[in-house]
């Protein structure tokens, strides 16, 4: 494992922040960018100096984007916002490679539009990243909107049990109802203790920006879906992963499954190219 340095504790914090849209809810965004100036209001209290989020939008449409600037330029808030409005759509990864922190940020987030961060949830993060010299990756505590609390973090998948959570029916899931525990890390993440963990969930990476700068950010052939798994595993070279659940967002996503046929699509040839390249499990 080759040695990070560490953010140092006693030096100025800098953030870098990116958020691909494509046709999001425009109210939803509003909640998101509202949540993030509370936590970086919160998180400059406690050594942040400076936060740049680039918002990268996939749409492809010159009215949703128009009113996406909007968003972003009337409000008062302590970040600085860049906007990239696309006229083609490569992929969430592609997207937010876009936003690389090229220019020296200590820390990069990668967002998804439909997450609510906790106001200290940038400075429980950053702050774990200064202590913790060996970790490279922060995965939050996640919540749904119903207040039931959703596990994100994942160890390595099997065939089985991706088929069980995507396509299975309810009496199956059931009966095989420890192997998806398993797979989704409740041994680990219901309790209030930090943890080391295998895959993180692309809603929400808060990562040190030179770990992703030489990892080369995401692999633009996975267009959407399992990308974030693959970074998990290459990031992985350069230290740990942990969960820390003093990190803390809620987050309105669903399965695949739900989203209609091209999302399935998108599912499965990620999950085909994810096994191509790290190795198949099948049970």
């Amino acid at each position: 494992m080759r040695a990070m340095v560490a953010t140092r504790t006693d030096a100025p914090l800098t953030l870098s922040l990116s958020l691909v849209t494509y046709h999001n809810s425009l109210p939803q965004v509003e909640t998101l960018l509202s949540s993030l100036a509370v936590a970086a209001r919160y998180a400059a209290k406690q050594g942040l100096d400076v936060a740049r989020l680039t918002v990268v939008d996939n749409s492809c449409s010159p009215v949703y984007a128009e009113k996406l600037r909007q968003l972003l330029t009337h409000r008062d808030w302590p970040i600085e916002a860049t906007l990239v409005v696309n006229t083609c759509n490569d992929g969430f990864g592609a997207g937010h490679n876009q936003a690389l922190p090229e220019e020296g940020s200590d820390v990069h987030l990668v967002l998804n539009p439909d997450v609510v961060l906790a106001p200290d949830a940038l400075s429980q993060g950053l702050g774990y990243l200064q202590q913790q010299e060996n970790v490279v990756l922060v995965s939050p505590r996640v919540t749904a909107p119903d207040g039931q609390q959703e596990f994100l973090c994942k160890r390595y998948p099997s065939v089985w049990v991706l088929f069980l959570r995507a396509f299975a029916p309810a009496w199956l899931r059931a009966r095989y109802q420890q192997a998806l525990s398993h797979y989704e890390y409740r041994d680990v993440c219901a309790s209030d203790q930090a943890a080391s963990i295998e895959l993180a969930s692309g809603c929400f990476m808060l990562v040190r920006s030179a770990a992703l700068v030489d990892a080369g950010g995401f692999d633009e052939r996975y267009f959407l879906y399992f990308e974030d798994f693959d970074l998990s595993l290459r990031l992985a070279s350069a230290g740990e992963l942990h969960y820390q659940p003093k990190v803390q967002i809620t987050h309105a996503g669903g399965y695949a499954a739900r989203k209609g046929l091209q999302h399935i699509r998108w599912f499965i040839a990620g999950g085909i190219r994810f096994f191509r390249q790290h190795g198949w499990r099948w049970i």
